[in-house]
């Protein structure tokens, strides 16, 4: 029998978009691990979110993605809480989209305006945090992110050493 038989398009684009959160969560803990003391509260300019505020910020959108993928569509603003529970709430917040699209309940809206709308708008936030970083004489260092080891699933604070940072 070829692969071609066993081909499922509604998988192949959950196993996609949960590599989309793999990504998320490789690129977003480069960005926040090891981040310097105060960092959160660092301010770039009048107008401009804090780090702090920006991870709320993110856990909001998984948790917003979330709810619109099990079709009780909920928003909320949080208040930014300390640095290190913050990024806890976003890891925890892609570890639990992750295992609602690991598992077989049914996705109530299609995949591609979750990942127009909430991913592509958390990859962003995570830019601006590495941004930030670098103002805050914190940079991150770039990589090849072809090279990564990204792995579906892989979506808490655990994960690969970069394969070829620059």
């Amino acid at each position: 029998m070829s692969n071609l038989t066993h081909f499922n398009p509604v998988e192949t684009k959950r196993e996609l978009f949960r590599h989309a959160l793999a990504t998320l969560a490789y690129r977003g803990g480069k960005v926040v691990r090891q981040a310097p003391e105060g960092f959160g509260e660092f301010q770039a300019g009048e107008g401009v979110r804090t780090p702090g505020q920006i991870l709320a910020h993110l856990g909001d959108l998984l948790e917003w993605a979330l709810s619109i993928a099990a079709g009780q569509q909920k928003w909320q603003d949080s208040k930014p809480s300390p640095w290190e529970q913050e990024v806890g709430r976003f890891f925890a917040a892609l570890n639990k989209l992750d295992a609602f699209l690991a598992s077989s309940e049914p996705v109530q809206v299609p995949l591609e305006k979750l990942l127009q709308g909430p991913i592509a708008d958390a990859l962003t936030h995570v830019g601006q945090i590495a941004v930030l970083r670098r103002l805050a004489r914190a940079p991150v260092k770039g990589e090849n992110y072809y090279a990564a080891e990204i792995v579906t699933g892989r979506v808490g604070v655990e994960q690969a050493k970069p394969k070829h940072e620059f």
